[in-house]
């Protein structure tokens, strides 16, 4: 793969080859099994529904946990994660992955036990061989950036597992405007749909008129 400067190694249970660099502790190692559009499983068993699914990047889960901000534009996303999160969340499937597990883990160990808390319930999505390679397609269009990999595989994740939404503040590399044509474009052209790239804001965030 073109994006992923690493060594790979097989996964014997799952016949799925991992590069190296991405390889996930023993605490977040979970069941997968080939991905055909269908989700990975993991510890929860993930249960069909018919609410919409949420994939939660981390940077929601940060902004959730963090501690109040005194830069305004960031209070103010923080604000809206929170009402979010109290409000809308409850209408929708949500999950986030090992990835996501892996990234909100680092850190300071009482902002770590605070995400962690954050996701404690939910669904955590595997990552499939066909993941590794959408990733890889997305860098290597220049969809995304070639030192975002990490971005890249958040979006790959959504859209093999078949998410409908992903939900992000990462304006940079994610929910850029400049690129999600691309990033659509390069995921149909791997044979899956690209997941509705959004903020809280934008999937009903802090305005709830029911």
């Amino acid at each position: 793969m073109l994006g992923f400067a690493c060594a790979a190694y097989p996964n014997t249970e799952t016949d799925t080859w991992v590069p190296a660099c991405w390889r996930v502790g023993t605490a977040f190692e979970q069941e997968q099994k080939p991905s055909n559009g269908e989700r990975g499983r993991c510890e929860i068993h993930i249960v069909e529904a018919m609410s919409a699914s949420v994939y939660i990047e981390s940077s929601v889960v940060s902004y959730l946990t963090s501690r109040p901000s005194r830069d305004t534009v960031i209070a103010g996303r923080q604000a809206i994660t929170v009402a979010w999160w109290q409000g809308a969340r409850s209408r929708y499937e949500v999950f986030v992955s090992i990835l996501v597990m892996e990234e909100i883990s680092a850190g300071n160990p009482e902002a770590v036990a605070r995400r962690l808390s954050a996701v404690a319930e939910m669904s955590s999505l595997g990552i499939s061989r066909e993941a590794y390679v959408l990733a890889d397609a997305l860098l290597s269009t220049k969809a995304v950036p070639q030192n975002s990999q990490r971005d890249a595989l958040h979006i790959a994740i959504a859209a093999t597992q078949g998410m409908d939404f992903l939900l992000t503040w990462n304006f940079r590399h994610i929910n850029n405007a400049e690129t999600r044509r691309l990033i659509a474009k390069t995921t149909s052209a791997r044979g899956f749909v690209c997941p509705v790239l959004c903020s809280p804001e934008e999937l009903g965030g802090i305005d709830d008129d029911e």
